[in-house]
């Protein structure tokens, strides 16, 4: 089975239809002699080790996504031109929702590009996984996986076949029952028949005081910032 997550996830790329809005793309700049073989090799063993590296969703026979765990998955680190060009679409039926590139910029400098799609992935899974990578690449070894993520995804079914989950699964579906209002923000341009997920940045500086007010607030509640 999948997890809640990821069937909000797969249905939400279904909606996209094939776009880039919930890949997790990265950039990392490599200084110094670099072993592509050996580069190549860490992150095959990544793959070897964690599940979520080689699997793929499909939907079941009763209408539900599933995953489907590969024992092994192909993986190539390829060669890029740049980073523009390396961001593309996941096919989620297809495994590794996991890619990586080289940018070659000179014999002692080089861009690691790698792209994930998120459904496979979160914040907390890529520092796993930079973390995991340094020690492999390293030469030293990881202790097995007790745990994988599918395992997650089994306890979580079983656990909302019990009678506390289905209570509280009844009250919210009474409480939002009926048709949602849709909630009408003031905006400069008309909302569009189709949700994209096109858009810009906008930057901006906060005075000392606001900022130490903010810091002051997370640490309280013991929270981020980002939160």
């Amino acid at each position: 089975p999948v997890s809640s997550a990821q069937k909000r996830m797969y249905v939400l790329q279904q909606l996209e239809d094939g776009g880039v809005g919930y890949n997790m793309p990265a950039v990392l700049e490599l200084t110094g002699p670099l072993d592509r073989g050996r580069l190549e090799e860490t992150f095959r063993q990544l793959v070897e080790r964690h599940e979520s590296l080689r699997t793929s969703f499909e939907t079941g026979p009763d209408g539900e996504p599933v995953q489907r765990i590969h024992d092994s998955v192909p993986f190539q680190l390829d060669e890029a031109e740049s980073a523009d060009a390396f961001v593309r679409p996941f096919c989620l039926e297809e495994a590794p929702l996991f890619r990586a590139a080289l940018v070659k910029e000179s014999d002692e400098r080089h861009l690691l590009l790698t792209d994930m799609h998120h459904i496979i992935s979160d914040g907390v899974s890529v520092n796993t996984l930079i973390k995991e990578f340094g020690e492999l690449y390293a030469g030293r070894s990881l202790a097995p996986m007790r745990l994988q993520y599918k395992d997650y995804a089994v306890w979580q079914r079983s656990f909302q076949e019990k009678e506390g989950y289905q209570k509280q699964e009844a009250y919210w579906l009474k409480r939002l029952e009926g048709e949602l209002p849709v909630l009408e923000l003031p905006a400069d341009k008309a909302r569009p028949a189709v949700r994209s997920f096109a858009g810009g940045s906008v930057s901006c500086t906060l005075d000392a005081e606001t900022a130490s007010g903010l810091h002051r607030i997370a640490r309280d509640h013991g929270s981020t910032l980002y939160m």
